[in-house]
């Protein structure tokens, strides 16, 4: 099983986003060095999410992250996810 967040959009504009991005960039490039990030990134709605390995990952994540901490996401959920291949 994998934990997935997933945000919603604040409506911020792309300069602000791109102004608080780097310091983003910087605690994601940690979890994903770690092996603890298997996938992430936005939705055409500026949403996103990211899947990460384990449920304490992706709970510390949230407390870390630029994006969720400054308002650029407007809120998020925490799913596991039961990545079961299918036959087939």
């Amino acid at each position: 099983m994998k934990t997935v967040v997933i945000g919603e959009s604040s409506g911020a504009s792309m300069e602000t986003i791109m102004s608080i991005y780097p310091r983003h960039k910087a605690v994601l490039d940690k979890y994903i060095e770690s092996g603890e990030v298997i996938g992430v990134g936005p939705f055409a709605d500026r949403g996103n999410m990211a899947i990460f390995k384990t449920r304490a990952a992706a709970e510390q994540f949230v407390k870390e992250d630029p994006f969720i901490l400054e308002g650029m996401v407007k809120s998020f959920v925490i799913r596991d996810w039961m990545d079961e291949m299918l036959p087939g």
